[in-house]
């Protein structure tokens, strides 16, 4: 099988810790962390994803804001250029240990949190990262807590 994820959430799974906007949305991220974890590839799409799932009901859920559509393309743009490869919908992209920590090391550092800019989880994913990942839940064969 395979993940479909937009691009913000390329960002928001490197820090993702079990919290979330209602229990069945953690449900969700906690099964598609597994995945990652487990190998499956990622399918970049456009708007609403695998993780949008739980909130999708409600076609007023900021998954459909302009200002989310946004923040995909700011953190495609950041994501492509430190992997060297596209980050655009259709592409696919698997994650190996060696690039979840260069993710991490890169939003770490901020060079790739540009996208992060108005997001309300800004601070808590900043905390998570400045700790060294260390209850992050995505995890792959090969990584360590910090990167």
């Amino acid at each position: 099988m395979t993940v479909r994820l937009r691009a913000h959430h390329l960002l928001c799974m490197l820090t993702y810790l079990g919290k979330g906007y209602s229990g069945a949305f953690t449900a969700n991220y906690d099964r598609i962390v597994e995945r990652l974890g487990s190998g499956e590839d990622i399918l970049l799409v456009a708007g609403p994803d695998d993780i949008c799932a739980p909130l999708l009901h409600d076609r007023q859920e900021h998954c459909f804001f302009q200002s989310v559509v946004e923040r995909d393309e700011s953190a495609a743009r950041a994501v492509e250029d430190l992997i060297g490869r596209p980050v655009r919908p259709g592409e696919r992209l698997s994650l190996d240990a060696e690039t979840l920590s260069r993710m991490r090391a890169a939003f770490r550092t901020g060079a790739t949190r540009q996208a992060c800019n108005g997001c309300e989880w800004r601070d808590l994913c900043s905390g998570i990262a400045d700790g060294g990942y260390k209850n992050a839940r995505l995890a792959i064969a090969g990584t360590a807590a910090r990167p």
